[in-house]
Order: C-alpha cells, then sequence, then structure tokens
C-alpha cells in the first residue's frame, strides 16, 4: 500500500492508496474507509471510495486543508483490514440471450469459446463491488476472467435497457436504469437496482459481492423482468 494524498478541490481531498486494481485492495479500503469516516465524524461531507482511491470531501467552515491532512495521517496510522469484515453477497438472475445481449456472439468470437461457455465463465464467478458511479445505483464489479475482457464499444448506444448486464476490459456491471452506455451487453436482470426509497438508494455498495445466475426466459418473466428485444427500445 502507497498512501499519498491529492488536492481535488479546496474542500475535498483524494486519498490514493494503491495504483493498480486488484480484488485484495477492498479489505484495506473498507478499513480506509471505516477509520476515515471516524476520525472526521460530523465533519464529513461525503467519502468516496473506488478501485484504488478515497475521496474524502469535508466541511471547510470547520476543518482547514492541513487540519484535514492531518486526520487522514492519523486515521492511516497502522491500518490494518478486519478479516471478517465482509459485505452483502447479492445473486443476481441473468436471462443470457442475444435479443437482450447482443455482444455474446461477439465475446465468442473474441474468446473462441461457445455462447454456452461464456455464460458458463460469466456466471460461476463471484465478484467485487469496487465503486458506485456513472449512473445512480451503478457498481463496477470485477475481475472477469481475461478470456473475456473485452473494450468498449468504439460507438456506444444512445440507450441501453435496465437491467442490462455487461463487459468493459475485466469490469462487469449491470445498468439501473435505461441510459446511454458503450459497455459489451451479455444479458438482463430483472434485479432493481436503484431505489429511492431504499436506505443508501442502491442495491449494492463497495465491499459487497455479486454473483450472476442464469436462468430461463419464463424465470426472467416471472420475476418482472423485461424481454423487449434491445433494438425495439433503441
Amino acid at each position: 500500500m502507497k498512501l499519498r494524498v491529492e488536492v481535488v478541490a479546496l474542500d475535498c481531498l483524494m486519498v490514493r492508496l494503491f495504483d493498480d486494481i486488484a480484488e485484495t485492495n477492498m479489505p484495506w479500503m473498507l478499513a480506509a474507509s471505516e477509520s476515515l469516516h471516524t476520525a472526521f465524524a460530523g465533519h464529513l461531507i461525503d467519502l468516496v471510495p473506488s478501485y484504488t482511491t478515497l475521496m474524502v470531501h469535508y466541511d471547510l467552515t470547520a476543518l482547514s486543508p492541513a487540519q484535514a491532512r492531518e486526520l487522514i495521517a492519523e486515521a492511516l496510522i497502522d491500518l490494518s483490514p478486519n478479516a471478517h469484515a465482509r459485505g452483502q453477497c447479492h445473486v443476481l438472475p441473468v436471462w443470457y440471450d442475444l435479443s437482450v445481449g447482443p455482444e455474446l456472439s461477439l465475446l465468442s468470437q473474441r474468446s473462441g469459446l461457445a455462447v454456452e461457455e461464456v455464460i458458463r465463465r460469466h456466471s460461476e464467478r463471484e465478484y467485487q463491488v469496487f465503486a458506485l458511479g456513472f449512473a445512480p445505483g451503478f457498481a463496477f464489479m470485477g475481475l472477469v476472467e481475461e478470456v473475456l475482457a473485452a473494450p468498449r464499444l468504439s460507438t456506444p448506444r444512445k440507450k441501453v435497457a435496465a437491467g442490462s448486464v455487461g463487459i468493459a476490459e475485466r469490469q462487469t456491471a449491470a445498468y439501473p436504469v435505461v441510459s446511454p452506455g458503450g459497455w459489451n451487453l451479455i444479458g438482463r436482470t430483472p434485479a432493481r437496482l436503484f431505489d429511492r426509497h431504499r436506505d443508501g438508494y442502491s442495491l449494492m455498495q463497495p465491499g459487497d459481492t455479486v454473483r450472476f445466475e442464469a436462468v430461463g426466459h419464463a424465470e426472467f418473466i416471472n420475476l418482472g423482468g423485461d424481454d423487449t428485444p434491445l433494438e425495439a427500445q433503441a
């Protein structure tokens, strides 16, 4: 771990703990997040975790930038991850089908694997939620197997259906709401990923884990899924 503090704004500092993305980062990120919450207490406006960083937004009327840096340094002295700390595990049903996941065939061609094998490999792995962003409830997860990794589309779609599951590089995610997007779509989940009435709004939080479970069309519909083909929603 290489601790660095960088200025983001007059009242915002970026705490950089790592240089590289890795699943092993998360216990340290969670420990740092908890320690910073405690250290800043009521002077903390927001704390935003990512793959390798924590953005600390603090009350400038209560703390000077120098005091904020001191709190960060003190909070992270002798930092140690809690071996028992673990977020919630979510199982998201997914209907993997070309009508809602048109890049299934592309990933099959790129990897040299049959479509069924692409589905199996994507759904057999448990993914770490690293960060939330892009859209409310959009959870960046990883890491997918290298054989399934694929770059974002050269031309993003103007409209991606809510629940669409995709891959970008070694990340995977599910779109919580209808939005533009350039990820490689491979299926769709009926899960409600964002709810303004839910505490925290997002179904998933950094530190949680996710496993995708392949389901058939009938079960997908029974769970409330929308099977409108992607092209028909454009």
